[in-house]
Formats: structure tokens, sequence, C-alpha cells
């Protein structure tokens, strides 16, 4: 098992797991088999199958609580730390170490507590330098009482540290001690890196970066920007944080395509009854895909053209900042897209039980969820297409003929089955009979279906109204609802890229920067009309 692990020999591995198991059961030896059920997860990361160690984590931690194995609780947390690191959420990963943490205080696993530290500190050093160091402290005082022969390692790593927020003078007293460990047979996995680092202090940076490159593997990128940056080399900074972003980014997409096809595997059952959701399953992948190959390609080119000496040093410190914000919006859209496509994965296994002896109203009740879900997944996509596409468009041709109170009719007939069951869609039209005016119809209908839907998800209790009317030479078509409604501060904030009042409520923030740009494009305007107090009300005007 462990020469099929250092391999990444995936066949060989679950075989010799599995037969490892099965001994340590016989033997009613459970801490080693839950400690091999852990190897499980971390060979399926390390072969970057992040969905499937996601699902034994979790069928992990189920299977301790089963069997109700408190003490070992801190596996399946520590696990789920890893994880939740890999994929960027340093936040939830520490809330997870510190749960670990915990968990071996209580039960007395102090031994073990030293490398859980270690993992917090990797997390919080560029963060809180002083907090991380507190916390090495901490963990140095645990490994000399409880297991010595972690100490030197963990002296290492605080020798990095000091190098890290400057303090050269500690740096190299540290680096004294780690040789002369080193000469009494100790050993380090931050050896190489302190060596890096120390040709560095000795103002040897080329050697420094030849070493990086052939010791610390995919590390190095981030190690060699730093380098370089330090002595102002700026250019040769540049490239090699283009490199450390080229790599995250291939490992985000491949993290991200393994993740979608774990959900698809998941639905299966469901889209054999229901093909049209597969289809737009598959359309919504290969958006995100897209998106996110626009966006490095975008990337890509601004910054290739970017060759003073100050103007690599600004996109140096950019490139920074955009790296977060672009993990801030993936974990965003894979909250909002997950969440829909739980909830009909969910409701697709119920139905598919064979054992299932719900009524015909419950499952009709399921079925509704299902559509609802599948509606805000397909929202969502067009959302983000339309507002590609608009914005890149001039002023749209208005050939249709259009009747007004016809079109609002159908608006109210396609949007019933959407609504809580305590709100009503009504229609209020003082246009006279056969009204119509030549606009474009499918651009016009897409936006009253976005302002339609925005007023669904605020509103739980009462009406949703169509208005229609004249005023001088414009057609006025309002929406307004009786829900929580909106500031007056935000009236035009709301109309900005990403922006949500309530971030509990679904959606991406996307729905009324493109409404506004639609009705732009048909030359008019809509606006927050901040005097009706009952809800929100939206107006838009169009010249006739």
């Amino acid at each position: 098992m462990n020469h099929a692990f250092n391999d990444n020999d995936s066949s060989r591995f679950f075989i010799a797991i599995k037969n490892l198991e099965d001994y340590l059961l016989q033997h009613n030896d459970l801490h080693n088999y839950y400690t091999q059920r852990c190897n499980e997860i971390v060979f399926l990361m390390n072969s970057k199958k992040i969905f499937e160690a996601y699902k034994l984590s979790r069928q992990l931690s189920q299977d301790l609580r089963d069997n109700k194995l408190d003490k070992e609780m801190y596996m399946a947390y520590n696990m789920l730390g890893h994880i939740y690191r890999y994929c960027g959420n340093e936040k939830e990963a520490v809330n997870m170490f510190h749960k670990v943490l915990e968990l071996m205080e209580q039960v007395g696993y102090r031994e073990s507590m030293p490398p859980i530290y270690m993992n917090i500190v990797n997390v919080e050093m560029d963060k809180d330098p002083q907090k991380a160091l507190s916390l090495l402290e901490k963990a140095a005082e645990i490994a000399a009482e409880y297991s010595p022969n972690r100490v030197f390692d963990i002296n290492t790593r605080r020798t990095l540290s000091y190098y890290s927020i400057g303090n050269k003078e500690k740096f190299l007293e540290g680096y004294k001690a780690y040789k002369e460990g080193e000469a009494q047979g100790l050993s380090s996995v931050h050896g190489r890196s302190l060596e890096v680092y120390y040709l560095a202090y000795q103002g040897r940076i080329d050697e420094a970066v030849k070493m990086a490159r052939q010791e610390l593997g995919e590390e190095s990128y981030g190690t060699i920007a730093k380098l370089y940056g330090e002595v102002g080399r700026w250019e040769e900074a540049y490239n090699a944080l283009k490199k450390e972003n080229e790599l995250n980014d291939s490992i985000s997409s491949l993290i991200l395509s393994n993740s979608i096809q774990g959900l698809r595997s998941e639905l299966r059952l469901y889209d054999l009854e229901r093909q049209n959701v597969q289809n737009r399953t598959i359309t919504m992948v290969i958006t995100i895909v897209l998106l996110l190959l626009l966006v490095m390609a975008l990337a890509y080119i601004m910054f290739s053209h970017r060759r003073h000496l100050q103007e690599l040093k600004h996109a140096y410190e950019h490139a920074l900042e955009s790296d977060k914000m672009k993990t801030l919006f993936i974990q965003n859209m894979s909250h909002e897209v997950r969440t829909p496509l739980n909830i009909i994965s969910g409701f697709a296994q119920v139905l598919a039980n064979p054992e299932l002896s719900t009524d015909t109203g419950k499952r009709q009740e399921m079925a509704q969820m299902m559509l609802k879900n599948t509606h805000i997944i397909t929202t969502q996509i067009e959302e983000m297409l339309e507002l590609s596409f608009n914005e890149a468009s001039g002023a749209a041709p208005k050939e249709d003929v259009v009747n007004v109170e016809e079109l609002l009719e159908s608006l109210i007939q396609e949007n019933a089955f959407h609504l809580e069951k305590d709100v009503k869609l009504q229609l209020d039209c003082k246009l006279e009979p056969g009204f119509t005016f030549n606009t474009h119809r499918d651009m016009l209908k897409r936006a009253l279906n976005t302002l339609i839907d925005n007023a669904e998800k605020n509103t739980n209790k009462g009406t949703i109204t169509l208005c229609a009317s004249t005023e001088d030479v414009n057609l006025l078509l309002i929406v307004e609802d009786t829900g929580c409604g909106i500031p007056a501060s935000e009236a035009e904030h709301i109309f900005e890229r990403f922006v949500k009042i309530d971030s509990f409520k679904s959606g991406l923030g996307l729905g009324l920067p493109l409404c506004r740009m639609i009705i732009s494009r048909l030359g008019g305007i809509i606006k927050l009309d901040t005097s009706y107090q009952s809800g929100a009300r939206f107006v838009i005007t169009l010249p006739l």
C-alpha cells in the first residue's frame, strides 16, 4: 500500500488498502482502520479528485457518528480542512483545523497536535505573521513535551517565518541552529526552502532562484516571485507570479471540472427522466469553463503589453488582488449553482426510490421544487450570457409590433408556477384595448421577466403587479411588489454588477444590471421608485 501510494498507482493502491482495512477490522483495530480511510482521501486529493475526496470525507464523518467514535471525529474534520484549503476556502479550512485541535485536546491526542498547528500557520502566515508565530510557539511547546521529534521541524519553519517578516538577525540564528541539527542527523521538510532563503540572504539571488526551481517543484514560482521582488527585479518577479497564477488556474479548472463531473454522476437517475435538465447542466458547465478561459486569456493579453519597469511593478501588485477576487467569484458561483443542484439531486434520489410510498400530491410538490431550482440555474446562466452579449452590442432593432396587454398576460401565465403560495401575480393595464408599439419583443420580455423574477425572490406574501400606462409620448411599464423593499440609498447601487442587498437570497447579482443594459439598448430608462413604501417598484420608460 505504501509503495503504491508513493507511486500514485491507483489500481494497486486501492486493492492494497482495502486488504489492509479488512485486516484491521478483523482485529478490531478501529483507530488504524479509520487512519487508512484518511489515506484514501489523501490519495484522491493528490490525484486532484477533489469531489470524490469530499464525498469520502463526508462518509467518514457519518460512519464515525454512526459508530459513536467521538474520539476519532478529529480525523474527519482534519480531512475536510485539507479539502477546503485545497479549494481555496481558507476561512473554513482554519475553522476545521481548530475543531481538530479542540477534539485532540479533549481526548488527549496531544502528540498529534503540532502538525495541525502547522496547517493553520501555513494559512495565517501571509495574512497575520505575528499570529502565525504565536501558533508556532504553541506547537513547539506541545511538541517539546509530547513529541520531541517534531521540535526541529517546527523550529525550521519558524526560521523561515523570520525571513518572511524581515527579521534577518533571527533568521541567521535559526539557520545556524538548523545546520547544527543537520550535522547531528536531524532533517526537516522545510530544509530545502531554508537553504534557498539563505542564499537570498547572502545576496546570491540567481543561485537561490536556480535552487528553488530544482528543489521546490510547483511551489517554486511564488518563492521566486518573492525573491525577485525583494531586490526590485520586477519584470522577473512578474513573470514568476504569472507562471504561479497559470499553474493555480489550471489546478482550479481541474478541481471545478472534477466536481462538476461528480455532480453529473449524482444526477444520472434523474437525467433519465428529465433530459432537458441534463442539457442545461452541460450548458452551464461549458459556460463556466469558457468564462474562466476567457478571463485567463484576457489577463494574459493585458499583462503581456506591460513592458516598462514601473508598469510591471503595478501589474505585479494588481495580479495579487485579481487572484483574490477571482477566487471569491468562483466560490460565489460554485455556491449559487451547487445549492439548487443539491436540491434537485436530493428529490431525484427520493423519486427514484422503488420503495417510495408518497402520494401523487407529494410527488407533484417534489417535481415542482425540482423545476423551480432548474429555473434558477437556467436564469443564472442566461443572465451571464446575455450580460456579455448586450455589453458588446449597440442599439437594438425595433421591428416587432407588440401588443402590450397580450405581452403582460403571457408573462403572468409563464411565471405563475414560480410563486410562493401566498403571492399573487396580477395585471393593471390602463392602455386602450389593442394598444401596440414598435420594439424588440424578446429583449423587452427578457427585461420584464428579470424584474418579475427579482420580485418573486423578495416577496413571501401579498402581490406582484404588472402595470402599463402612457405619459406624454412615453410608455410606462411598472413591476411593483409587496416584498421586503429596497432602501432609497441603494437605488443606484443595485444596478451595479454582483450587488445583492441580501446576501442570503439566491442569484449572482447580475439581473438588474442586465435589465438596465437591455432597456438602454431599447432607447429607454429604468429606475427604482423610491417614493413607493409598500415594497419595491421598478419603472421602465420607453419612447413611443
